[in-house]
């Protein structure tokens, strides 16, 4: 059987003394936490594991010892030996470095049925992170040389040692992502190196009591570990911890006040609440709202999800109000607002001259096509004074068109994505007359082409069944028969003027739809992107781990294993599709076909955004 120890990196030169750690149970395997130094008590030493034990929830023991050569030590070994009777186990670990020698021994002491100590004995020399060795990914295991076990009555069994040296550090602040997003089966072969994985990785990181007592504690127990050398820590990052409370509490103060407005009866009357539900600022608005009520929330994130998710959306608050202040100081640097409302209008004034001149293009022979003169002219004038109107009503606006422009530029400070989903519904406001062109002609289009598809039925003796959903067969008379056909042959012959009009101003409609639709996808990314599970995975990539690999430290005839387990980051996809915030969806997820359908039938694509269920 393969006896797996998992070694930290940083007790390579540690002081002779104890080692703390876990047993695996069920894996033949051991990870050790730290080093207890010489000189110390052995009952102290049980009570500090103890506690730790408490604190942590992991089930910490003794689980051997670690002998490093010194002057004046030299009977250490033996010392340290005979402490497997204070801290009795199954198996106790005895290992120990040799004068000159990179390497260690090891010599592991088990207990036979009776309770007496049987040792065998495995010369384990270790290249103590050397550079010796290619890269072994993957999690498979090369055996060693059989060594030779030499008990005390001779036993004649073999065993084999495989040392895993890990990064403390690394392994404890990692989260390690399951491939399959769940726990795995122990009662499953294949399953077994990720429970085991997964073992080691919480062992580690629930040991995090252990690694706050460093050589300048005064305390009666002496450690090495990956912060004895000193807590690792920031001023600043304790600074903003200690603000941060007095924040959070004023910021949920105001944000109960804002929820306890919204919600007032005024405000949820049928028309505020439908024109709320179609603003993209409104949305917006609340989406904000509910994202720092997440932050600002005195619950602690204790599990990894909830901690990314506040983490993600703080980041994403913050970039987000940090380039809204920037496009308000660049907004308002060298009289731009000023520039903008003097060409607002005159680009208003363009619009109209070129939609005047695309209505006298339709109302003529476009592309040579013989329209319907009467229905012709009738559309156009009807087109032609709501432009009118239009042109007007902007004129009358156009001496308040920079203040609003100035206090409207100032809603940047809200944040970027509250400034573009101002700039969504200003554009909406603006092009209004081209949405009313597009649903007169839309409308009439859709009149036409049902009109024709139901007197088409009348002809093969057919007609619709409300109740039922189908087409059922009915007998029509000659009265009947003869005035469809009058009603099929009018609209069969206006059917190509109302279809071109419809077709014009569909594609004006889907012009403006997409820039919105651009508007509404750049605030989606921004609120949704996780900005700071990227940052983890480009800068501390360990962070999150999608596995690991190992590489061969040392290789040689008649020394086992040792390998060096390096963490596999998680791919930048990954990242993205479990750290995405949900967000709002812009529009129904209708299918290409269905879009198409829509448009070849005359229906109208709405352009505002549908609050609905959260998706991913």
């Amino acid at each position: 059987m393969v006896l797996k120890i998992f070694f930290p990196q940083c007790c390579n030169k540690a002081d002779s003394g104890l080692l703390v750690g876990r047993w695996i149970p069920g894996q033949n395997s051991a990870v050790v936490l730290a080093v207890i130094h010489y000189p110390f008590i052995p009952g102290q030493v049980k009570q500090y594991i103890h506690q730790m034990r408490g604190q942590s929830g992991v089930d910490l023991t003794v689980l051997g010892s670690w002998s490093m050569p010194k002057e004046g030590q030299e009977g250490m070994e033996s010392f340290l030996r005979d402490l497997s009777t204070i801290f009795p186990q199954g198996q106790w670990l005895q290992l120990s470095r040799e004068m000159g020698k990179i390497g260690f021994r090891c010599h592991v002491l088990t207990r036979d049925p009776n309770g007496k100590l049987i040792q065998q004995e495995k010369e384990l020399k270790e290249d103590g992170g050397g550079e010796k060795g290619g890269t072994k990914r993957g999690g498979g295991e090369k055996k060693g040389e059989e060594n030779k076990v030499e008990g005390e009555e001779g036993g004649g069994e073999k065993d084999k040692v495989i040392f895993i040296h890990y990064e403390q550090r690394k392994v404890m602040l990692s989260q390690l992502h399951p491939i399959d997003n769940g726990v795995p089966d122990p009662q499953t072969e294949s399953q077994l190196p990720q429970l085991l994985l997964l073992q080691v990785f919480g062992t580690v990181c629930q040991s995090e009591p252990l690694f706050f007592l460093d050589k300048y504690d005064d305390g009666p127990v002496k450690m090495t570990h990956w912060q004895s050398e000193g807590r690792e820590g920031s001023i600043i990052v304790e600074l903003m911890k200690q603000a941060s409370t007095p924040v959070c509490l004023l910021t949920t103060w105001m944000l109960t006040l804002w929820t306890s407005l919204c919600s007032s009866r005024i405000l949820n009357m049928r028309p505020m609440r439908f024109i709320s539900s179609k603003l993209s600022t409104c949305v917006q608005l609340s989406y904000r709202t509910e994202h720092l009520q997440t932050v600002c929330s005195p619950t602690r994130a204790t599990a990894h999800n909830h901690f990314m998710r506040k983490a993600n959306i703080f980041v994403s608050f913050f970039v987000d109000v940090s380039l809204g202040l920037l496009l308000v100081s660049w907004m308002y640097r060298e009289n731009r607002i000023g520039k903008l409302a003097n060409t607002l209008v005159p680009a208003a004034d363009y619009v109209a001259k070129e939609l005047e001149e695309l209505l006298q293009w339709l109302m003529g022979a476009p592309a040579g096509l013989k329209m319907n003169r009467a229905l012709d002219q009738v559309l156009g004038r009807f087109f032609l004074y709501h432009i009118h109107l239009w042109i007007s009503y902007i004129h009358l606006m156009s001496p308040f068109v920079e203040m609003i422009l100035w206090y409207v530029g100032l809603s940047a400070c809200l944040g970027l994505t509250f400034a573009l989903s101002l700039l969504s519904d200003i554009t909406a406001l603006l092009t209004f007359h081209i949405y009313c062109f597009y649903v007169y002609g839309a409308r009439l289009y859709c009149m036409t082409v049902y009109g024709l598809s139901s007197l088409w039925r009348l002809f093969r003796g057919k007609k619709w069944n409300v109740l039922r959903q189908r087409v059922d067969s009915c007998s029509y008379d000659l009265d009947q028969l003869f005035i469809g056909t009058l009603l099929f042959t009018i609209l069969l012959f206006l059917l190509p003027t109302t279809a071109l009009y419809y077709l014009v101003f569909t594609l004006l409609r889907l012009v403006v739809v997409m820039f919105q639709g651009v508007l509404h996808l750049s605030v989606d990314f921004i609120n949704s992107f996780p900005l700071f599970a990227m940052g983890l995975r480009l800068f501390r990539s360990y962070r999150l781990a999608e596995g690991v690999k190992f590489r061969v430290l040392c290789e040689e005839p008649g020394t086992p294993l040792h390998l060096m387990m390096d963490i596999n980051p998680l791919k930048v996809s990954s990242v993205v599709q479990t750290y995405r915030t949900p967000t709002y969806s812009c529009y129904p997820k209708d299918s290409w076909l269905a879009l198409c359908k829509k448009l070849f039938l005359g229906e109208l694509i709405y352009p505002w955004r549908h609050k609905t269920t959260k998706i991913d």
